[in-house]
């Protein structure tokens, strides 16, 4: 075999493991949809969770449509580098030719695969608000709101990292954002605080002097059971994140995030643990579970450059981020928010992207703070905008009685318990 003819075969082979690798991370991401149904819909009670359920099938659905005719484009087909402002069109853009394999920027993977992987982000990101206003907001309204955050919110500021933006081009090394602790997790969060804000809490949470009333879930193993499902997704989230695994030191990188995501999750859900023990007198499997969701989320930021002792440390302290976040909002601000989505992907989310500064040498304290601050001033002022809009026309808040009765028999007129279902 001819030298020019075995480097074209070896160029395939690694596009084609490298295409393979990325779509297999892709379907791991893609299950983290039923994690994050299974989870949601064991945290809401019972007369709530075929709502919340069909919330979370059809946002899949509409993330995936949205971002194949504008969401991808704006992001990365469009994107021009140092970008502020969006150029839109439509579709996915060409796909990869032999042709194109053998220039002189070779790609490595499959146009078409790199959508697969990056959508399956979008619906990530959108999952996170649905658990956030649970049990108290109309179907549609939502919906709505997901066609405009999944097309357009989140595709601009992610094109200012991801797609070789401003956030990614500023001095210094840019701002680092991994996998996403930041473009996903973070901008979901503050699309959910805006939202909890402008809606309100449910009925009860709040008593009239102020007391805080515990509205239980309905189903801890099925919870449990979605906690474990989006675990074993994170694998596919930031090892996918590495792009290629189709050499030797990109395949050790791609371990070493395995171990680190594995090892944040473990340290965010200990710490969690023991801080119900010391401020509950017991433990606590609520704030367990978001414990290990916190610590994935911190350590997603920058899952390759550290150690897994670093990473075990980033993890902990994002386990007790979350946990203490999660009091502040519900004890003292009233923030009524059924899941923990906003502490759990908010604050372990910003948590995590300054740790990278402990980890990461190239990175940038200050350009971590500009990246932080201009994702929540984006998402929450358009995301405000959007979310008043819908209140304004079409109303975002479900009637009390409606409320009273669950969202399952007044929304999708099926519930998910009939023989059991206690409306009190």
């Amino acid at each position: 075999m001819e030298i020019t003819e075995l480097h074209t075969t070896l160029l395939q082979t690694n596009y084609a493991l490298d295409t393979l690798y990325m779509l297999m991370a892709a379907v791991l991401v893609m299950f983290m949809a039923c994690g994050f149904s299974m989870l949601e819909s064991g945290m809401v009670r019972a007369k709530n969770t075929a709502e919340i359920l069909t919330k979370n099938v059809s946002l899949y659905a509409i993330a995936c449509i949205m971002y194949l005719f504008v969401g991808y484009y704006i992001m990365y087909v469009g994107a021009e580098e140092g970008g502020i402002l969006p150029n839109l069109g439509v579709l996915i853009g060409e796909e990869n030719t032999l042709a194109s394999l053998m220039g002189e920027d070779s790609p490595t993977y499959s146009g078409r695969a790199d959508y697969f992987f990056q959508v399956v982000f979008v619906a990530t990101a959108m999952s996170i608000v649905s658990g956030a206003v649970a049990e108290r907001m109309k179907l549609w309204a939502f919906l709505a709101f997901a066609v405009v955050l999944t097309g357009f919110i989140y595709p601009i500021q992610g094109m200012w990292k991801w797609g070789g933006g401003w956030l990614n081009t500023l001095p210094d090394g840019g701002f680092l954002d991994f996998a996403g602790s930041g473009v996903v997790h973070l901008c979901g969060a503050v699309a959910a605080l805006t939202g909890v804000l402008i809606l309100g809490a449910r009925r009860g949470k709040y008593g009239p002097q102020g007391q805080v009333n515990a509205l239980p879930g309905c189903n801890m193993p099925l919870a449990t059971l979605g906690m474990f499902i989006l675990w074993f997704g994170w694998f596919g989230f930031n090892g996918g994140s590495e792009l290629i695994v189709s050499n030797l030191e990109e395949a050790n990188i791609v371990s070493q995030i395995f171990v680190n995501t594995n090892i944040a999750a473990c340290g965010g859900l200990v710490v969690a643990l023991l801080a119900a023990r010391l401020f509950f007198g017991k433990a606590d499997l609520t704030m367990a579970l978001n414990g290990a969701l916190a610590g994935l989320v911190s350590i997603t930021a920058e899952p390759a450059a550290g150690s897994a002792v670093a990473s075990l440390l980033v993890g902990a302290v994002g386990g007790a981020v979350a946990f203490g976040s999660i009091l502040l909002l519900d004890r003292v601000l009233k923030i009524d928010d059924p899941v923990g989505a906003i502490s759990v992907h908010g604050a372990a989310g910003i948590w995590g992207l300054l740790a990278v500064c402990m980890t990461n040498p190239d990175a940038s304290f200050v350009n971590q703070v500009i990246g932080i601050v201009a994702i929540v001033a984006f998402v929450g002022v358009s995301t405000t905008i959007v979310w008043l809009l819908l209140k304004s026309t079409i109303g975002i808040r479900v009637s009390e009685e409606d409320e009273e009765l669950g969202v399952d028999y007044s929304e999708v007129g099926i519930e998910a318990y009939p023989e059991f279902v206690n409306t009190q």
